[in-house]
């Protein structure tokens, strides 16, 4: 009997013992304790023992997750809950002593910060960075066409006059001047020309060609000549310089270059305009007159178009003797007359004429007055050339 009295008192202690410590805010829990029957062969009345009513009721916290409570408790503490747990704050509320804001979906730019551009509205792509320490290429400034041709014109004024003759008496004085003007010429960056236009090109070479042609007269003015050739042309004849158009040298754009390889090269060969041979000057009075402006690529076919013109309304370029029935053309038409050929051929009009003479016809009526070429399409006329004077245009 004793002892089932120790075991009684001994677990009435550990439960004030467990009930006795601070709650840690568990939710706490009512355990009642059932009566404990005991049982012995020394009971002699009463078989069974009734502990005292009410029953004791301990508050115990409830256990963590995972937490057994001792064998010896669990088999005789009933678990009851008699009051409602403790209120736990909502942790997903806001909190009442701080300001009720919502956070910014985005950070805020720092000041000063590079602000992104959004790819839609770049208005040009990024260029790529150049590596460090890596030499960057020159970035070269070409002289336009325009600036390097009116390089010429002073000279050509100064010298040259309206009627195309020229003061090379003056000139020659004045050679320096011709000199630094034609080096120009020679110092030009190839790459600078190939960057101008067509027209600009041709323009050019006739500067080139006509002003290296009167730097030839000036080192031989004046013109020696030999009795033998004067009983064939006149003393001051071009026709006494020799090698007037093939043996004379000179450089244009670092390249060697003759009169005659730029007219073969270039007025010829590549630009093929029989206009350019009314520009191109001859030092002599039955030829072209020379300009006295620079040939512009911007005004080339209004400049050249002037040049026919004037030609063939001079005593050099066309004679019409309508009284005789003959027409008479400048030789120059017969020396590119393939030219004439493949930019003005025609199998409609002057059918009496070969190829070459309808071409050239055909040319010249767009450049004289309506009543000639009434008569060069309809009239019947002999066709024959003009003798050439060689003699300096001066």
């Amino acid at each position: 009997m004793l002892r089932y009295v120790i075991v009684f008192a001994a677990s009435l202690a550990v439960l004030f013992f467990i009930a006795g410590c601070p709650s840690t805010g568990q939710t706490a829990r009512v355990v009642q304790i059932p009566p404990l029957e005991l049982v012995g062969s020394e009971q002699t009345e009463n078989p069974r023992i009734t502990p005292p009513s009410p029953p004791v009721r301990l508050e115990l916290p409830t256990p963590e997750p995972n937490e057994t409570a001792p064998a010896a408790i669990e088999s005789v503490i009933t678990e009851q809950q008699t009051e409602p747990p403790a209120a736990v704050p909502d942790t997903d509320e806001p909190n009442e002593l701080e300001p009720n804001y919502a956070e910014p979906s985005e950070p805020e730019a720092e000041p000063n910060e590079t602000q992104t551009i959004p790819a839609e509205i770049e208005t040009a792509p990024a260029q790529p960075a150049a590596a460090p320490n890596e030499p960057q290429p020159p970035q070269l400034e070409y002289e336009p066409a325009s600036g390097f041709h009116q390089k010429c014109a002073d000279l050509l004024k100064t010298y040259v006059t309206e009627k195309g003759s020229v003061d090379y008496a003056a000139l020659s004085r004045r050679k320096p001047e011709l000199i630094k003007l034609l080096n120009e010429f020679r110092d030009l960056d190839r790459a600078a020309y190939d960057r101008w236009s067509a027209e600009d090109k041709t323009a050019f070479w006739l500067n080139a060609y006509n002003l290296e042609l009167l730097k030839i007269i000036i080192d031989n003015y004046p013109i020696q000549s030999s009795r033998v050739l004067r009983l064939f042309w006149p003393p001051n004849s071009i026709r006494h310089i020799k090698g007037l158009w093939d043996k004379h040298k000179f450089i244009v754009m670092d390249e060697q270059f003759t009169l005659r390889e730029i007219e073969q090269r270039f007025f010829r060969k590549q630009f093929r305009d029989p206009r350019i041979f009314f520009a191109v000057s001859s030092a002599s009075v039955s030829g072209p007159p020379m300009r006295n402006e620079p040939y512009y690529g911007s005004k080339l076919s209004e400049q050249l178009d002037d040049q026919v013109g004037k030609y063939l309304s001079g005593r050099f370029g066309l004679e019409i003797d309508t009284e005789n029935a003959k027409v008479r053309l400048s030789v120059i038409f017969k020396w590119y007359a393939d030219l004439f050929v493949e930019k003005f051929g025609t199998d409609k009009k002057f059918k009496d004429q070969g190829p070459a003479l309808r071409a050239v016809f055909n040319f010249i009526t767009n450049y004289v007055s309506r009543q000639d070429k009434t008569y060069i399409e309809t009239a019947n006329y002999a066709v024959g050339y003009l003798r050439y004077d060689w003699t300096l245009n001066e």
